[in-house]
């Protein structure tokens, strides 16, 4: 089974990341939660403490996703370490993730080359290389972004799926198509 690092920095979208982690877990999919330091303050306050801190390196994981929130999203963009794991990470093929702000991190680390693209509304003006689509979730290959809080659990299942878990179920046992329909992402 995959194993997956979201990376947190201060000023984290809290529900971009914690949905992730909750829905990975609930599909049985190993998700660790990365920092910078022991504990990470989100955007809003909340502050969560982290099950590995950042060691230079994520060799060890088979994904990375990247939370958006402010400045969150631009402490990632702006760690040189992270960076270059990232790029790193993209030559070996590995699965990367990012919502709301985030594809910015993965337009620095010159990773959404001719790839399609989602983000938060206006971010897209900030990132040079790829083709923006505006919708709910957007894969392309190995790369996989998002739009914001509000797909949230959509970009949480579409990793899901991904990484070889069951969504379906997921999404029929946390009542999301109830509430949602069939046709939601």
């Amino acid at each position: 089974m995959s194993k997956v690092a979201v990376m947190l920095a201060s000023g984290f979208e809290e529900i971009e990341a914690l949905t992730v982690v909750d829905v990975l877990r609930r599909a049985a999919i190993e998700c660790q939660m990365v920092g910078f330091d022991p504990e990470v303050t989100g955007s809003h306050g909340i502050t969560v403490k982290v099950d590995e801190i950042w060691s230079g390196s994520l060799d060890h994981f088979d994904g990375i996703v990247l939370p958006g929130g402010m400045p969150g999203a631009a402490n990632l963009r702006d760690h040189e370490g992270l960076i270059q794991s990232l790029k790193e990470a993209h030559e070996q093929g590995k699965s990367l993730a990012a919502i709301c702000a985030a594809p910015i991190v993965l337009d620095r680390a010159g990773v959404l080359d001719e790839k399609h693209y989602t983000c938060y509304d206006g971010f897209e003006k900030e990132i040079a290389t790829g083709h923006y689509v505006k919708e709910a979730v957007v894969q392309d290959g190995h790369i996989l972004t998002s739009r914001g809080p509000a797909t949230a659990l959509a970009f949480s299942y579409a990793l899901v799926n991904h990484f070889g878990g069951d969504a379906a179920k997921l999404r029929a046992g946390m009542l999301y198509q109830d509430v949602f329909g069939t046709s939601a992402p």
